[in-house]
């Protein structure tokens, strides 16, 4: 058995998530422990800056990777502290980093890229533990999204014989994996749905404060406006086939004031969106079973923070009233730690030499190793 620590910072940016794992190559991964850091106010509001800047100084991004980085070596410290663990009893760090933009088809005529803010030489340095970073960049050389990654994960995790299930993650974006029954030919698929908790917080923090809707109970006091929701799903990444990959780079407020006609009530606006992260999942359900001819799923696991959103499940269950929402926990794993679990298991891959994406999920080329790795 070996001991990993993950580290996740989501879309987002509530803060940074560490989980301690123990894996080997013979039984599932197994959670240890947990520890959360909430991002502090002045980093929240120079990453989601960052995110939406046309313009960045070399010396802001070099300022804000610092801290983010020295707040992820806090969480990995704290976290061994709590459970009495040395460094070097950890076999590596796992850090997805924080992503600041996301292009996979790249902007006018220039590359597709990704960008994660992370220093894991500085994080190796702080922790004295080994470090493995930059997971992304290695699908996107192969021609694929490089996101979303953790389907691999769900796989390893919840795949079963005689059902195909669903694991949805609700994080600043919806990301689905629809998992076909472990005796059959068929390839897992995964894909970005569209927008989250990213939409939901930055309408609620605009005209109530706070960073989130508490249980969604705001958005549930509102009435859906059909007329707006139409306008929000004539988007066209709502109706692209899969590969598919979406971030702050596409749905931002200015996205959803272009669609604003300027009488809307903001409670109703609060509650569209709402819908519309339902509606565009149910729609990515019915485009994954097309693809693979599937049945309607047994059961769909919703994970992230927005698995304890009582609305937006509520949504949800209205619009797949034949599949079952089955809490993660009930498998062993608490909703807000799969993603913190995926990236500790991606490190486990990388050091094992052995690929962490599924081109089916992708449309990379083929499977890649995913990773590089920095010494204590």
């Amino acid at each position: 058995m070996a001991l990993f620590v993950g580290l996740m910072s989501g879309t987002s940016l509530d803060g940074i998530d560490a989980a301690l794992v123990e894996i080997d190559a013979t039984s599932p991964p197994r959670l240890l422990a947990t520890h959360a850091v909430a991002m502090p106010e002045s980093l929240h509001e120079r990453l989601l800056q960052l995110c939406q800047a046309e313009r960045v100084a070399f010396a802001g991004l070099a300022s804000a990777e610092d801290a983010f980085s020295r707040l992820q070596a806090a969480a990995v410290l704290q976290l061994l502290e709590a459970k009495g663990i040395a460094a070097e009893q950890v076999t590596a760090i796992g850090s997805h980093g924080q992503t600041i933009e996301h292009a996979p088809w790249g902007h006018a005529e220039g590359p597709a890229y990704t960008l994660q803010l992370d220093n894991p030489s500085l994080l190796a340095e702080l922790t004295g533990c080994q470090v493995v970073a930059d997971f992304r960049r290695r699908d996107l050389a192969a021609g694929g999204q490089a996101a979303p990654l953790a389907p691999a994960f769900h796989e390893a995790l919840f795949r079963r014989t005689g059902q195909w299930q669903l694991v949805l993650n609700l994080g600043g974006f919806a990301n689905l994996t629809l998992l076909p029954p472990a005796e059959s030919e068929v390839a897992v698929i995964g894909f970005d749905t569209g927008p989250a908790n990213a939409l939901l917080d930055a309408w609620h923090a605009r005209h109530r404060g706070g960073r989130f809707d508490t249980n969604g109970d705001w958005a549930a006091s509102g009435q859906v406006d059909e007329a707006l929701l139409e306008r929000l799903l004539s988007e066209p990444f709502f109706h692209r086939p899969p590969p598919r990959s979406t971030g702050r780079e596409l749905f931002h407020l200015d996205w959803l004031q272009g669609h604003l006609r300027g009488k809307e009530n903001p409670v109703d606006v609060q509650a569209t969106l709402a819908e519309l992260t339902a509606t565009s999942v149910a729609l990515g359900i019915e485009m994954a079973r097309e693809i693979t001819a599937a049945p309607a799923a047994s059961a769909l696991i919703p994970c992230g923070g927005g698995a304890r959103n009582h609305d937006l499940l509520g949504r949800l269950a209205r619009h797949l009233p034949e599949t079952a929402l089955v809490p993660s926990s009930d498998w062993g794993w608490p909703a807000d730690w799969l993603e913190a679990g995926a990236f500790a298991w991606l490190a486990w891959r990388r050091l094992e030499g052995l690929p962490g994406n599924l081109p089916s999920v992708t449309g990379a080329a083929g499977p890649r190793v995913l990773g590089g790795v920095y010494a204590p």
